[in-house]
Formats: C-alpha cells, structure tokens, sequence
C-alpha cells in the first residue's frame, strides 16, 4: 500500500462516514419537521383566523337582524340626489349635510339608529378589534355587482351609502348571501374577509355584515410555532444523534475498525512466510453479521495460508516437472537428425527436415539414415495423442523401425509388421502410430515404399511442380497384431524430390476453423521449387503460420523434403585430377561466389601476389557472368571449372566448360578504346579487359562444349 492509500483511507474511516451520514439524516429530518410544521401551522393559523372573521361577523350581524330600516336606507342611497349629497359633503367634509338629508326625510327613527346605535356599536367594535384583531368591521348592500356601506365605524356618515364596485376576490357574489372567508390583497393589506346576511322582521336578506381580519398575524404567529418546533426538534434530534453515533460506534464501526487494523497487519506481515499464528485474534462478540465476517476473515487466513503452502509446493513441483520437460524436449530434439547436410560427403541428395512439436514434446518424428553405402531409409510417423503418452510411443517406434532396417532389412513391408507386432505388446493405452517408410537405392533411385496409414507424399519430377502421390494405404501401427502391410516400388530420377510431412501441416487450423488443406501445401511447395530442401520446407512453415495467424496450435508440425541427384554432379563437387582440380556448378548468378572463392584457394596455395589475384578473380568474374547469362538462355544448365598450376615458370591456367550454344567471344573485334564513350560501340570491354589482363586466352568448340581457357603467369 502506498503513501496515498493511507491517506485516503485515514480520510474514509467508517466512523467519519456514518457521522457525516447522520448529521445529514438529522438535518434533512429537522428541515422536514421545520416546513412540515410552518405548512401545518399556517394552515390551522388561517382557518382559525378564518372561522374567527365569520364569529365577528354573525356578532354584527345579530345587532340588526330584525330591523326593517335597512331597505329604506337602500331606497335612499341608491338615488342620484343622495349621491350628490354624499359626495359634496365628503369634499366639503361636513357630515352634518348626510344627517340633514336623512332628518329632511323625516325618518326619525334614521336618526335615532345613527346616533343611538352606531355609538353603541363603536364601542363594541372596538372591543372586538382589541380582543378578535379585526382590521375592519362593516355592514354593505350587495347588488349587481357593487356594494353599498351602510355602517362603517371608522366613517359613520361618510360611509353611509358609499358605491363600490366589487372586487376580483368577490365577482362570485350575487347579492346578499352569506360570504364563506377568503383571503385577498388590497390597499388595506392582506386580509381574510367574510360576510353574514342581514335579514329584516320577515327574515329577508338585505344587507351583509363584513369582517375584515389582518393576516400578517397568521404569518407571524405561524413563524413562532414553526422556530419553536424546529428549536425543539433540532435539541431532541441532535441527542439522539450522540446516542445513536455512540450506539453505531460501540456496535459496528469499533468492531469493524479492529478488524480492519487486524487485515492490515496480517497483509503487511514482513516476516516472510505466513502460519496459523498469523491468524487474527479478535474480542468481536456482536452476535450479528460483524462476527459472522469476523469467522469469515480468520477462515479465509486459515485457508490463505493453506493455499500458499500448497502453492509454493506446487511451485516446486511445477519447476522440477517444467525442469524434466525441458530435458525430454532436449532428448527428444536430441533422438531426430538435426545436422544438415547430414552426408556432406555424398553428391547423390539434398535432405533437410522439421519438427515443431504442439507441446513440450509430440508424437511426430521423422528420421533419415544410411542402411549400407547405397540404400538410405527415411521415415516420417505421426504417433495418435500428443504430450509425454505419446512422445515415449514415438521413441520405441522410432527404435525399433530404424534397428529393424539398420539390420539389413530393405523391405518396408517386412520392417513394419515386425514393428507392429512388438508394438501391440502391451500397449494397454491403445495408442498407435501412422507411418511413411521408403528405402531407396541411391545408385539407381529406385525404391520402395510403405503406408501405414499416412499422409500422402507429395513427388516433384525433375523441372516440374510437386504433386501428390495417391494410393491405398495400409492400417495404422499398433492397431492389432498379424498384420501385413502393402509395398509398392518407385523410380526416382536425377532431380526429382519428395516431400513427406504429418498431418499438422494440412489440418493446421485458422481462427475460423478452416483447414490448411493440402491444395495451400502443393501452393507452398511450387512457391520455388528449385531452391533447396532447406528454403522449400522453410516456405511451407511460413505459409502455415500465416494462414494459423493467432489461432492455437493443437498439433505437432513436421515436414522432410528429399532431391535425388544420383550420378548427377551436385552443385559445387569439386574433383581432382593428377595437376588439376575441377569444380562442377550450375551456370548460375548464384554460384558466382562459389567459383570466385575455389579459384583464390588454388592461388593461395600457389603463392600469387595480390595484383595478379586481383586480376584473374575480375577475369574468372567476367567470364562466368558471361556464361551464366547467354550459354543456355532462358534456361539453365552446368558449368565446370579446372585450375592448373604449372611450376615452370610459375602459371595457372583457368578453363571454363559449358554444354550452351556455340559463342566464340574472341572472334569479337576489340572495341576502341581511344574514341570517346558516347562514340563506342555497346558491348565487348569485359572481354577486352580479360585479353589485357592475362597472358594468353584461348577459345574452342568441341564435342559439344565451349572451351575458353586463360592463363596467367605468376
């Protein structure tokens, strides 16, 4: 664990957390008690308010019920010429001219009511405004959408017969019904108004006592009642917070930190390998889940510990077995051919082999070997299964069918039943083993040839493409005893080839499941079929791998490709006579090299100088390039070259033969050499040099080949 783990963790305890978890549990709860109670309160508030504006108003309305007054006040108001009356004694302030105009109608009675009773209600006004918080308290007539005051403490006769029409909050109304409370914005501020009818002796509504109550009350005593809660619920919640972050401490989050320490040393132990002392002891008896983890902890170090002693034994083991694995891939490698050439003494064949096994080591195995000076054996076998089974199958195979041959053996059939019967001794693991085997006589290139159950070779004749070879195959080695194996002959010719492989070439397998095929190993094998062994068997590996890309390998891969040459020289066989050595090429670009290096051993040993070696290599350069390029174009064919030393005086005579078409490069005139480079003619300076260089150059045609032959005195 970093320096920044530690950190981070010191910064994310448990306990941190669940406190940081109740706090803002508590403070969402006093939030929600805190406008939970303001709704709650302002709601009671306002229909407590409410029903009390309705209480005032039935208060007043019961002082006129009965009086029949309110109609013939009504029928006053409404005129024209009262209304001018009201309106000039409102301007000239004199509410003398209202009570005249009453006293000029002669209703005593009017009088009487507006003095005797209004001062009557001023005082209970009054009281009801000090003890009920009533704003204002008025009795109007309501029709056809205005009001007409009546009775209005706070104006008297000013009031009386005051026109008004409506306002938004009362549009509903119709006439002189009874008003239910409801709250409305004014001039006046923010009211809760209600209204109770008036009705005369014969119970008729005439006019409505109004309640006006102010509702900033309800706001303030609500505010009080909201602060009081949430003053209660914040001290009783914030208690409870201590004892519930006591109770989570002492239940959960000590426990659990303990635990965690515990971890954390048991992870950091420094002292090497881990045993049952290491164990966590702990004092956690919470009878919940925290010590049901704890048991869980100290069995999962219990089998921690277990795991890693099993793991490093298994270790061990793995790297001893790995170690063995190793040396039986080295001894298996070790039992195959991998020296090649394996014969360079012989000019009869080009052999070369390959073998990648699936696993550590594999069933495949192919083998090569000289019976007697003219007869070799080769061996391709693919043993069923893969790993260790079958690799140890693949040693006795191979044993017995190279010791079965090796004792004089020519016949593959006969070779094989005898494998075959020994190999089903005993073999309680069913495994068996296909087999190619071919003996061929290197003189004539004849041979022979048995198929248990194999792949298919494939045969190139000389200057030809490769095939395959198709015919009925024998059963499998080691499938039961007594059997008998068909054998048939071939002829060989100088040039042909063989290529015998295992069937991890042509079921090699893509991503896509799709085979190799043996139509892709014929297009390999013909990419260059005149290249070596090496290059061809080299060819096909690469087409394989391209075509398996990532897919796994599930099979062993294993191929030899054979050319028989016979009495045809091979490419460099050098020969040597009484004063001269030969060396056998084709007249190849490719074997220039070959020819350069064989004429500088000859000087070497002779003594030449530097100059004069200098001289002859851009000679023998000139004069096989020649040969390469025209004697047999566009083909090919051979090209010999002899050196001879005479020792007096000191010489050494160069001769190239070819078998191509007839050229005298003497007969050439020498070009020009004084006139200018643009004005020679193309062609012939190579030539020209080598006559300037050497001593004497000699041309013939004879018996079919041409002979040019230069000498150059040391």
């Amino acid at each position: 664990m970093d320096a920044n783990f530690e950190e981070k963790k010191k910064s994310n305890k448990l306990s941190k957390r669940i406190t940081k978890f109740i706090v803002t549990i508590m403070v969402l709860i006093v939030m929600v008690i805190l406008i939970g109670s303001s709704i709650a309160s302002f709601i009671l508030t306002t229909r407590v308010y409410k029903e009390k504006t309705m209480q005032v108003a039935e208060i007043l309305a019961k002082k006129f019920n009965g009086a029949d007054m309110m109609e013939r006040i009504h029928d006053i108001v409404v005129t024209d010429e009262y209304q001018e009356i009201r309106s000039r004694a409102e301007a000239e302030d004199n509410d003398q001219l209202i009570r005249a105009y009453f006293v000029k109608q002669g209703d005593a009675l009017m009088e009487l009511v507006f003095v005797d009773l209004f001062n009557s209600l001023n005082k209970e006004v009054e009281a009801l405004q000090q003890d009920m918080d009533v704003k204002f308290l008025y009795i109007s007539i309501i029709e056809d959408g205005y009001s007409y005051d009546i009775f209005d403490p706070d104006e008297q006769y000013f009031a009386i017969g005051r026109k008004t029409e409506l306002s938004k909050y009362f549009k509903d109304v119709k006439g002189n019904e009874r008003i239910e409370p409801r709250t409305s914005w004014s001039e006046y501020g923010w009211l809760s108004t209600g209204g109770v009818p008036i009705t005369d002796s014969e119970g008729k509504a005439v006019a409505v006592a109004f309640c006006d109550i102010s509702m900033n009350k309800v706001l303030t005593d609500s505010l009080m009642f909201s602060l009081a809660v949430a003053s209660v619920a914040t001290g009783a919640l914030v208690l409870t917070s201590l004892i519930l972050k006591k109770m989570v401490q002492r239940r959960i989050t000590a426990p659990i930190e303990l635990l965690t320490d515990a971890n954390d040393r048991f992870a950091k132990k420094n002292s090497g390998r881990y045993t049952k002392e290491d164990i966590i002891q702990l004092d956690i008896n919470t009878g919940d889940e925290i010590e049901e983890l704890y048991h869980a902890t100290r069995f999962m170090q219990s089998s921690l510990i277990d795991y890693m002693d099993n793991l490093t034994r298994m270790t061990a083991e793995k790297e001893r077995l790995g170690a063995e694995l190793n040396v039986a891939t080295q001894i298996q490698a070790d039992m195959l051919p991998r020296i090649f050439p394996p014969f360079p003494e012989r000019t009869d064949l080009d052999i070369y082999a390959y073998m990648t096994p699936a696993k550590e080591v594999g069933g495949d195995f192919y083998d090569f070997f000289l019976i007697d000076e003219k007869h070799l054996g080769l061996v391709m076998a693919d043993v069923s299964g893969k790993g260790v089974p079958a690799a140890l199958f693949m040693v006795i195979a191979k044993t017995l069918i190279k010791n079965r041959a090796l004792n004089g053996e020519l016949s593959p059939a006969v070779i094989l039943s005898n494998v075959n019967d020994q190999l089903c001794e005993g073999n309680e693991a069913e495994l068996f083993v296909t087999v190619w085997l071919a003996i061929i006589d290197l003189k004539t290139g004849k041979g022979k040839v048995a198929n248990a159950g194999h792949e298919h070779p494939a045969i190139r004749r000389a200057d030809g493409k490769y095939e395959l070879s198709i015919y009925k195959h024998s059963m499998a080695l080691a499938t039961m005893e007594g059997l008998s194996f068909k054998e048939h002959e071939f002829q060989l010719y100088p040039g042909d080839s063989v290529f015998v492989y295992t069937d991890g070439v042509s079921e090699a397998t893509d991503a896509n499941n799709e085979l190799f095929g043996t139509d892709r190993m014929l297009e390999a094998l013909n990419i260059d079929p005149d290249a070596s062994q090496e290059q061809i068997l080299k060819n096909v590996k690469k087409s394989v791998d391209e075509f398996v890309g990532k897919a796994d390998k599930f099979d062993d891969l294993t191929m030899l490709g054979f050319k028989y040459y016979g009495s045809k020289k091979n490419k460099g066989v050098i020969t040597m006579s009484e004063k001269a050595k030969e060396l056998d090429v084709d007249a190849t670009d490719d074997m220039l090299e070959t020819v350069i290096n064989f004429v500088n051993d000859e000087l070497e040993k002779a003594g030449a100088d530097m100059k004069s070696t200098t001289q002859i290599d851009i000679a023998v350069e000139e004069l096989f390039v020649n040969i390469a390029h025209y004697a047999y174009n566009p083909e090919t064919g051979p090209a010999k070259v002899r050196v001879e030393v005479d020792d007096d005086p000191l010489a050494v005579s160069i001769t190239f033969f070819d078998n191509g078409i007839p050229y005298d490069p003497l007969a050439k005139p020498d070009p020009d050499v004084t006139l200018d480079v643009s004005e020679r003619q193309i062609g012939g300076l190579g030539i020209f040099m080598v006559k300037k260089s050497m001593d004497n150059v000699e041309y013939e045609y004879k018996d079919g080949q041409n002979i040019l032959k230069i000498t150059k005195k040391l």
